[in-house]
């Protein structure tokens, strides 16, 4: 089980996502460091635990009102050790950015049209990419063929429930469930990663069980409530 911290950028600065309210995104508070500045941020949860991957959300290139795009290439120059899955809100294929060998792109199915436009991406991207089934208010967001086809899915893919995130409500288990099943019906499964409402160790090891690959986590790495000790064993755990 990999767990895959998250920063959240707005204006320049890590802000706490909760429930896909973005309007109302206010600046991080941590017990991990002061501030919310990004690489503070980042320092700060590398020296809780050595993360392999880190998960950036530009939420601003998200929403169309700029973009951290200078920030991100800075951060992955500064720690080419650290593997960052970057969701920019990609919508078309030639939004495709060059990608480096620490940096790979995250397809969101909330800017995903249709299936043609998410193969495009995929064309332009090299196949090196990853995909975030993304829903909210329990509806699916995007192109229905991506959550319902699993032959359409990368090696690994993100289960995203953007009402659980920041929300400390737990995991939709639900909808993990009916999206492992599909995934058991490709010839090579797919690694999935969950997202939104890991409320704690006990919820990852109930995401372990499940078959879930690994998930992403914000609130309960910056509230403290998972310590570096529980995610060292969590790691050792067959």
């Amino acid at each position: 089980m990999e767990i895959i911290p998250v920063i959240d950028l707005m204006h320049g600065q890590v802000v706490h996502a909760k429930q896909g309210q973005r309007q109302n995104y206010l600046p991080l508070q941590s017990t991990l460091c002061i501030g919310s500045a990004p690489f503070d941020v980042l320092i700060a949860l590398l020296e809780l635990y050595p993360f392999k991957t880190i998960y950036i959300a530009d939420i601003d290139a998200i929403q169309g009102v700029g973009n951290h795009s200078e920030l991100i290439t800075a951060i992955t120059k500064d720690f080419p050790r650290i593997n960052f899955w970057l969701d920019n809100g990609i919508r078309q294929a030639h939004e495709i950015s060059v990608q480096t060998n620490n940096l790979c792109a995250v397809m969101g199915t909330e800017n995903i049209e249709n299936l043609a436009t998410f193969q495009a991406i995929s064309v332009a991207s090299t196949n090196h990419h990853i995909l975030s089934l993304d829903s909210l208010n329990g509806q699916t967001l995007g192109t229905s063929n991506l959550h319902k086809d699993s032959q359409y899915w990368p090696a690994e893919v993100i289960c995203m429930n953007l009402n659980q995130v920041g929300s400390a409500l737990g995991p939709d288990f639900d909808m993990l469930n009916e999206l492992a099943q599909l995934n058991r019906q490709r010839t090579a499964p797919s690694k999935l990663y969950a997202a939104g409402g890991v409320r704690n160790i006990d919820d990852c090891i109930q995401l372990k069980k499940m078959g879930i690959s690994g998930a992403l986590i914000a609130s309960a790495l910056h509230n403290g409530i998972i310590s570096s000790d529980e995610l060292a064993l969590l790691a050792t755990q067959n």
